[in-house]
């Protein structure tokens, strides 16, 4: 009786056990009429049935050839609607810190015609002649702001080893985009084999933003955990554990380009910024008789909208100049400047934003809904449905219940073969008991963090029961040798050499697994991640309690005689 006492107040078993009962408070196991069994784990499409959608990202990467000439007559010919003549270009030259260009022209140019193009300065020379200089540009800006301007979307530049490649944040075809740069004197580069650099589809660094951005929308709804994997550079997998398809092409749809534009003349509207200007957004709340949701602008989207403001009359007259936002080309919030914020704006620009929606609690569900478009519905670009399906609830509960089976199996398998191994249940019942425990502790860490278990998943808690049998099988084998329990003083050397052992094949197994947590796709991540979590598990805390379980059960005295305790 007294080595039972010692053993519960050991602090490694006092650990172990505040931990096994903190994994069964995590599951919450429990049954509920109608619904059957029911706990916190969160189950993957595969075991609870739903749907998956595949999108598609729309854009293109492509390489340009022209010559800065005829690229900026190309693209000031057509907005001054006059000839220009290039009379000093630098823009060709490798290393210059402000590069620029000058040209002369009869036609009529103001600054705020050219000058998104860079700093724009005019002057009148002799008769109609005006020259314009265009300076703190390059030729890569250049391009960049033309198809940006005549695609009415987003283009970045990018400096790579083969040169500068842009990518076009829409759908674009080659032919349109080879005839865009023909007008400019340009083509698209070809490589050295002859084939064209165009090519569909975003860089990485786009695709993983807008997976980020998706899986922050998506989750935010409070639905339940949605899983968002990339599938190569083009595609993005999405799966929707116990939704029907219809709901979830409706989920998936909502998440778009966010888009602020301010009310010019009558019902036309210019566009101010993109949602990757706003930095962040805050809590709805309601002050001043009014629900609001805060946002704040970086300092680029802060002195745009200033500017805008500005040419548009929008601090004269805000009535008659709307801020207007957009999701996907759709409308979701309108409202004028407020007075207060039109005169600040006529001396500095404004960094932070409150959006007000009114009073009643359709306004408060507007901003609650306005704070997930401003932090999550900004994708940088366009989505295209190229797939999607659907796995029958009833199938999925057939694929939990087999996974079940099988894991019971598993267990009670092991059981048997350590059983006819040892033949004392001193032994087994400790040795099972752990296994046991060490699954409760993998399900509870998967329940506290949300994770998604699938067949995959199953599979890796299974693995991790074989595993942990292996190293209980070490302990016991290393410490009974000879068919007996070593006296004391040599208990703890045999358990250290054992233990060597064991973390030995632990980090094998971490760092064998641990690239597919990384660059997995899918089940294999699942697979890993699972597998890694019970093997650290088992290592840490289940498999030392082990063996202090069998030295207690079993008395020990100087001699290495060994008997069952009371």
């Amino acid at each position: 009786m007294s080595d039972k006492k010692s053993l519960l107040k050991n602090p490694r078993v006092i650990i172990f056990i505040i931990i096994l009962l903190g994994s069964i408070v995590a599951i919450h196991p429990g049954y509920t009429p109608g619904k059957g069994t029911t706990s916190n784990l969160n189950f993957g499409l595969d075991l609870e049935g739903g749907s998956w959608l595949q999108i598609q990202l729309e854009g293109a990467l492509v390489q340009v050839d022209v010559d800065s000439g005829k690229l900026v007559s190309g693209i000031v010919e057509p907005i001054i609607g006059a000839p220009v003549e290039i009379t000093k270009n630098d823009l060709d030259v490798g290393g210059s810190a402000n590069k620029s260009v000058t040209f002369t022209t009869s036609g009529t140019v103001s600054a705020s015609q050219l000058e998104y193009l860079g700093t724009v300065s005019v002057d009148k020379l002799s008769g109609s002649t005006t020259q314009v200089t265009i300076s703190d540009t390059s030729k890569e800006s250049l391009i960049q702001s033309y198809l940006s301007k005549a695609l009415d979307a987003e283009v970045l530049a990018k400096s790579t080893e083969d040169g500068t490649v842009y990518e076009i944040r829409t759908a674009v075809t080659e032919q349109k985009l080879e005839s865009l740069l023909e007008k400019i004197g340009g083509s698209i580069h070809k490589n050295e084999d002859g084939t064209s650099t165009y090519e569909e589809g975003v860089s990485t660094d786009t695709r993983d933003l807008t997976k980020e951005i998706l899986s922050d929308k998506l989750n935010s709804l409070g639905i339940k955990d949605i899983p968002v994997r990339t599938v190569g550079d083009k595609y993005i997998l999405i799966d929707f554990a116990g939704i029907d398809l219809a709901t979830a092409k409706e989920i998936a749809e909502k998440p778009g380009k966010f888009e602020i534009r301010i009310q010019t003349t009558g019902n036309e509207t210019e566009h101010v910024l993109y949602g990757d200007s706003i930095v962040s957004v805050g809590v709805p709340s309601f002050h001043d008789e009014q629900w609001h949701t805060p946002f704040t602008l970086d300092d680029d989207g802060a002195r745009t909208l200033q500017k805008v403001a500005l040419e548009t009359g929008a601090i004269d007259d805000p009535d008659s100049h709307y801020l207007k936002m957009y999701l996907d080309g759709v409308e979701i919030y309108g409202a004028p400047l407020s007075q207060s914020a039109a005169e600040k704006l006529r001396d500095a620009p404004i960094y932070s934003w409150e959006a007000s929606t009114g009073t009643d609690d359709a306004a408060k569900t507007e901003a609650k809904a306005l704070q997930v478009h401003l932090r999550a519905g900004a994708l940088p670009v366009n989505v295209e449905l190229v797939g999607s399906g659907h796995v029958d609830a009833g199938l999925g509960a057939q694929f939990k219940s087999a996974a079940l089976i099988i894991g019971l199996i598993s267990l009670i398998g092991v059981a048997a073969v350590v059983y006819f191994k040892y033949r004392r249940s001193e032994i087994l019942i400790p040795m099972v008991g752990t296994s046991t425990s060490e699954v409760i502790m993998i399900l509870g860490v998967a329940a506290l963090i949300g994770w998604q278990l699938d067949l995959a998943s199953i599979a890796g808690v299974i693995a991790s029961i074989g595993t942990g049998i292996d190293h209980l099988v070490i302990i016991t084998d290393e410490v009974l040798a000879e068919g007996k329990l070593p006296p004391t003083r040599v208990f703890k050397s045999r358990i250290t050499k054992a233990f060597t052992i064991i973390l030995g094949a632990a980090a094998t197994n971490i760092i064998a697994l641990s690239p597919l947590v990384v660059m997995g796709f899918g089940t294999l991540k699942g697979f890993a991640i699972t597998t890694i979590i019970g093997v650290l598990i088992g290592v840490i805390i289940a498999r030392p309690v082990y063996g202090i379980v069998i030295k207690e059960l079993l008395h020990v005295d100087e001699n290495g005689t060994a008997s069952i305790t009371e």
